[in-house]
């Protein structure tokens, strides 16, 4: 698997295609997104990495700074920007009532049994938070949290399609709620 890496090391999905780019989802970036389970830019630790490579695919303790007035709802999506595809991967998104959760400890992001307050949306693969699983040998990656604060709750999918079967890519252009604001937080795992 690092002879892969390796071959595939200058191939990188990059930042154009991430959520944070989409037109609809640009704002002012008044938010601020910390973790106390690393800093931005800094390494994640193995308890939050896919349980195939020995990880416990258990979401990072987030928090972030006093939301916009207005805020109905946050959308949080996690994006792979060094995947050797030529999209980024994603590796969760999540509704989450800023009513009910003013932060995320570790797991909340579950799958099966998500914090009061999230919804765990389809990712790439599955459903819910998705730890970093990159190929070895590839070098590192960034893990991009990016949370958006709405002006409305997300209804529906693209032409109605239920929330909890569409597609990240389909779903996420199709937002159009008003970014009140915005804050991403990066962190970087290396096989």
């Amino acid at each position: 698997m690092t002879l892969l890496g390796r071959l595939l090391k200058n191939r990188r999905s990059g930042d154009a295609d991430t959520a944070w780019n989409l037109p609809n989802l640009q704002g002012p970036e008044r938010l601020e997104l910390a973790s106390r389970d690393f800093g931005d830019g800094g390494a994640m630790a193995l308890e939050h990495c896919a349980k195939h490579i020995r990880g416990a695919d258990r979401s990072p303790h987030l928090t972030w700074s006093e939301l916009p007035p207005g805020t109905a709802q946050l959308l949080l999506v996690v994006e792979d920007v060094d995947v050797p595809t030529s999209k980024p991967a994603v590796h969760c998104v999540a509704l989450i009532d800023p009513a009910a959760a003013a932060h995320l400890e570790p797991g909340a992001l579950a799958a099966r049994q998500p914090a009061p307050g999230v919804r765990a949306l389809r990712a790439t693969v599955g459903r819910g938070y998705h730890g970093p699983a990159p190929i070895k040998g590839h070098g590192p990656h960034r893990y991009v949290f990016q949370l958006f604060a709405l002006s409305a709750p997300v209804e529906s999918g693209p032409d109605g399609t239920p929330l909890d079967r569409a597609r990240p890519r389909a779903l996420l252009p199709a937002v159009t709620a008003t970014v009140l604001g915005r804050a991403r937080l990066t962190g970087v795992y290396e096989r």
